[in-house]
This record gives structure tokens, sequence and C-alpha cells, in this order.
């Protein structure tokens, strides 16, 4: 994709928890209305609703659904509550082909009460659990690694590496990472695991925001394209590079956004993903 190419929206994705005061029906207009042609549905957007119709409604308004989130939080001490976890993934598997799309985002868990090595086991087991649900439904699952500053009860994979690796331990087609900028941005090591995931074909999501400077929240928070101190681009051309010609996915939590005039939000979105993206 060349940079003219970027500068349209036909590879703009918004997820639904940005836009957050908005139920899915309105989102979905107003996303089609100024021409964005992705959609990511965080699974609170379809509470109360028929699964199947939602995504024959988004498709209906010219949306690719893009992914849904999302799955994980594999890891805790008790042994009923992983089994849950892992019940709740073949769920959200099932809710993922009922809407329409082939991908889950993983946010994978940790517990604060046990190591990151005995998380990290956790959640590579209740992936291994649920990969034949996922091949069943032609669903892919992207381990998604989260910041450090989560890694108490988020993510016990807060690095790129961990991702590519878990990806190549369970070695399988329906396994693969997301890559969040927000995450990851920091890492030494980021544009040669990001050149890992191309080699090994599993780079299945790419998620842009930004990082204010300072960060008022460690969750809520999160700023537009060009606001911090994230090299977006420069992140996008590395992913590009790997061959993905997926969607550039806009995920901001932002308590600050979330009390604004959501149509003003959305037009601050196009302006920052065309100058900044």
């Amino acid at each position: 994709m060349s940079i003219q190419e970027h500068t349209g929206l036909s590879r703009l994705c918004i997820h639904t928890i940005t836009t957050k005061p908005w139920p899915i029906e309105e989102a979905a207009k107003h996303y089609a209305a100024v021409g964005v042609k992705g959609i990511t549905v965080w699974r609170d957007a379809l509470e109360g609703r028929n699964i199947r119709q939602t995504g024959n409604m988004l498709r209906g308004d010219g949306l690719s659904v893009v992914s849904l989130c999302r799955g994980g939080f594999f890891a805790d001490t008790n042994a009923e509550k992983r089994k849950l976890a892992i019940d709740d993934n073949r769920k959200a598997i099932a809710e993922a082909a009922e809407l329409g799309t082939q991908l889950i985002v993983l946010v994978c868990g940790a517990h604060p009460s046990q190591s990151l090595e005995e998380s990290r086991k956790q959640i590579r087991d209740g992936i291994a659990a649920v990969i034949p649900d996922a091949s069943a439904a032609g669903v892919k699952l992207a381990i998604e690694p989260l910041h450090p500053m989560y890694a108490d009860t988020r993510s016990a994979i807060n690095t790129l590496a961990q991702a590519n690796d878990m990806a190549e331990a369970l070695h399988s087609p329906w396994v693969g990472v997301a890559v969040d900028v927000y995450h990851l941005w920091w890492d030494p090591e980021l544009e040669q695991e990001i050149k890992r995931c191309g080699q090994n074909e599993h780079l299945l999501a790419f998620h842009i925001c930004d990082w204010k400077t300072p960060t008022t929240d460690m969750l809520f928070d999160r700023g537009l394209m060009g606001e911090g101190c994230i090299p977006v681009k420069q992140i996008r051309t590395w992913v590009e590079a790997t061959g993905f010609n997926g969607f550039n996915e806009v995920e901001i939590f932002s308590n600050t956004f979330w009390k604004q005039d959501q149509a003003q939000f959305l037009k601050k979105i196009i302006k920052a993903y065309k100058e900044h993206a």
C-alpha cells in the first residue's frame, strides 16, 4: 500500500470502544457516512442484540467486520476460573462466527498471586484448548502483547517477542499476533520482531493511537495519532514491509474523548489518521 493510498480511508478501521458512548448501530452509521471502511466490535456492544443480524447490519452499511474484541484472560490461580475462561473463549469464537468475522483479539490475562511464567503457561494451555473450536469456526486468534504496566492482571505477554514465541510454540494456522503501537512503541526489538511476524505470516492485526505526555490514567488516557510520542508512521512502514495489507485500527480508550461530542471526535480521528498515521 502506497502512502497515497493510505491517505484515503479504505484501510481505516475504528473500534466500537473508541466511540464508546454510541451504540453500535449509531457508530456504524457515522463511520460509514465519513468513509470509514472497517469496524472492530467489542463484545459489550453486542449485548442484548441478535449477533448475526448485527453483523449483517454492519456489512449493509458498507463496513468490513475486522475482528471481535476480546477473548483471553486465561490465567488464574483457581482451576475452575481457568475453565470458565476457556468456556468464555469458546463462546467468543461462536460469537465471532455469528458476527461474520474471522478474527478474535486475545488479551491474555495474568494473576498477581503467581509468577509470570505460570501465567504464561496457563495462557498457552488455554489457547491450545480452544484452537479446535477456532479451526471449526474458521476464526483466527490474535495474541496481543500488552505494555508491561499491565503485567499484574491484564497480560503476562508484554513484548512482541513473547507473543511471537507463543504463536510459534502453538504452531497453528489459527493463532497469530496483534501489534498495538500503544503497548509496543518503546520496545527496542520492535522492528526486528515485526519482521519475524512477517516471516512466519502470523501478523493478524495492527492497532494505532498515541501515548500522551503526561499520561494521566494508565488505561483511559490514550491519545489521537499525533498527540504523543509514538512514531506511528514509522511503525506502520515496518508492518507494511511484512506484506500486511489489513486495516489500520484506531483503538482509543479515553475518558476525555468519551465526554466530547462523538461526531466531532470522529472528525478528529479522521484528521489525525490522514496526517499522522
